[in-house]
């Protein structure tokens, strides 16, 4: 039986984590993506809400959350993230990405990203 995998990406929040003191005065837009892999199948068959794993609460939850800290390392805003949306959905698996587009690089770039992922 296939469960549902649910998908949130580029959920953007402005917040102030960073190493340099800089980044925890003025702050910077981070960009969330998440994965959640539910351990019930139940919402493909009953289509209600109760059933599943509510992306809104979800997408919610992550910006409470990634404005919270501050958090010098991406690491650690993923991985509290990760840890939190484990227990608060009860997922099989939760994979959080932390974009920092604006991150300190003296060298023309797209985006820095780090990714923590979690199994039941």
């Amino acid at each position: 039986m296939s469960v549902p995998v649910i998908e949130l990406r580029g959920l953007e929040v402005f917040a102030y984590h960073g190493v340099h003191a800089e980044e925890k005065e003025r702050g910077q837009t981070f960009f969330i993506d998440v994965v959640l892999e539910s351990r019930f199948a139940d919402a493909t068959r009953s289509d209600r809400l109760e059933d599943a794993i509510d992306y809104g609460a979800v997408a919610d939850r992550v910006v409470e959350l990634a404005g919270g800290g501050p958090y010098d390392l991406l690491e650690r805003l993923a991985a509290v993230i990760a840890d939190d949306l484990m227990a608060t959905f009860a997922a099989a698996r939760v994979a959080v990405t932390v974009h920092k587009p604006q991150a300190p690089i003296t060298h023309p770039f797209t985006d820095v990203a780090v990714t923590v992922e979690r199994r039941a």
